[in-house]
């Protein structure tokens, strides 16, 4: 009945597959659980609340992709989003976490209209497959340069020096290459959850060594939802002058759950000839539901996680995957000390390695048309290099139909792309540097 439903002889996969693709996904994304919280704690989200409030986010968005959408992306709320909102809207532009949330669920309502109304299926479907392979890229850079930072492999430099090599004599450094090793042997060999393997493996070997310690009971209830549930002001986000932080969270919103289902869907070939993604208003009515969700449970913008590269990496192909890890989430309500115990470490090598697999797509570039090219350059190293996936997109969106323009080949550029184009350049605009 699960394989009939799932689609998974089909898709040439298996439940033990599926189930082991989705732990890995879970475990390479599990840091969001404490991380989150902890960003939305400077905006004056108590902590307790927010990471049951991301915990059961992740839960529903991440289920009803698997249930409704059948894909294998895991939802969470996203990172980068949470900092925007706690250190520009709620530091920086005085406004209050409750307002903020307010944006987060009409950002979600407007995109789950757009949605319905398959004008986000027409704008994704306009993108040229050259972008589409930039976007896959980029988010392959992105997400090693997260890999390596969280390994500590590289760490913030100085002025002049933004990034310094990191401490390969420091036994976290050594047992992240390890962890890198164990996976890239596996892998080698085709060893079934290659990934997965070497996560835990670093994980053990660290509590075996005493670098990390669970202490405490292992089983403890969650913290209650109360101060944050149902706390979002609406009525304050629409007042005119909220209008810059509801477009920001807009485009943001916009770019960067389109980047990331179209980076992990080249990886994992559910692309169509023309380089769409079959049904897509499916899982992109999840995003969108599961921003209002969170919005209501009391935490920031969710989406398909670019993470979810590493569950597709280990097999990962149908909705059970992403079923998987949705009730892995639900159980870190109850068993937090565990979860929390996998160090950065362990699954920084697990980033790095799916960064390398998701930069293969560059084979399918075309070098030699610079039309296409530099536009195609711009994303990939503005997503890495500004550590924004939505930077990098729009700025992409704005240079390809100019150039295009201005080498007299406007023709090529479709109607959906200079609509992108202009709704970039008004993020730009109003984007609160």
């Amino acid at each position: 009945m699960i394989s009939r439903y799932f689609r998974l002889r089909e898709l040439n996969t298996s439940i033990k597959q599926e189930v082991i693709a989705g732990a890995t996904t879970f475990i390479t994304m599990s840091y969001i659980v404490i991380v989150n919280p902890k960003i939305l704690e400077a905006a004056g989200i108590p902590f307790g609340a927010s990471m049951t409030a991301t915990i059961l986010t992740a839960f529903v968005g991440t289920l009803m992709m698997g249930l409704y959408a059948k894909r294998p992306f895991a939802v969470a709320p996203y990172m980068g989003e949470n900092a925007f909102v706690a250190f520009t809207v709620v530091k920086v532009l005085g406004y209050s976490w409750q307002t903020a949330l307010g944006a987060i669920f009409i950002s979600g309502l407007l995109f789950a209209v757009l949605t319905l109304l398959r004008i986000r299926t027409w704008l994704v479907n306009s993108i040229p497959e050259q972008l589409k392979i930039a976007f896959s890229a980029g988010i392959g850079l992105f997400l090693t340069f997260i890999g390596l930072n969280e390994a500590g492999i590289v760490k913030l430099g100085v002025p002049g020096a933004p990034v310094h090599v990191g401490n390969f004599t420091d036994k976290t450094v050594i047992l992240s290459v390890l962890g890198f090793m164990i996976m890239g042997i596996l892998m080698i060999r085709k060893v079934k959850g290659a990934i997965f393997i070497g996560v835990i493996s670093v994980t053990l070997a660290a509590i075996f060594t005493g670098m990390i310690k669970i202490s405490g009971a292992i089983v403890e209830p969650p913290p209650s939802l109360a101060p944050v549930f149902s706390k979002l002001d609406i009525a304050g986000a629409m007042k005119f002058e909220a209008f810059p932080v509801i477009l920001t969270m807009l485009v943001m919103i916009f770019v960067d759950t389109m980047g990331t289902l179209i980076g992990l869907s080249y990886k994992a070939g559910f692309l169509d000839d023309r380089g769409n993604l079959p049904e897509i208003e499916k899982p992109m009515l999840c995003d969108s539901l599961s921003t209002m969700a969170g919005a209501v449970l009391g935490t920031t913008t969710s989406g398909a996680y670019i993470e979810s590269a590493a569950g597709i990496e280990a097999g990962g192909r149908s909705g059970l995957t992403s079923v998987v890890t949705a009730f892995l989430f639900l159980s870190a309500l109850f068993f937090g000390p565990v979860f929390a115990a996998v160090p950065p470490y362990a699954y920084g090598p697990a980033l790095v390695i799916v960064g390398m697999l998701m930069l293969t797509s560059i084979r399918k570039l075309d070098f030699d048309d610079l039309t296409d090219l530099l536009p195609v350059f711009t994303i990939i190293v503005l997503m890495s290099f500004t550590y924004n996936i939505g930077i990098g997109m729009t700025a992409g969106f704005v240079l390809h139909p100019l150039i295009k323009t201005l080498s007299g080949r406007w023709k090529e550029v479709p109607a959906g792309l200079w609509f992108l184009a202009g709704l970039s350049l008004v993020f730009f605009f109003f984007y609160p540097y």
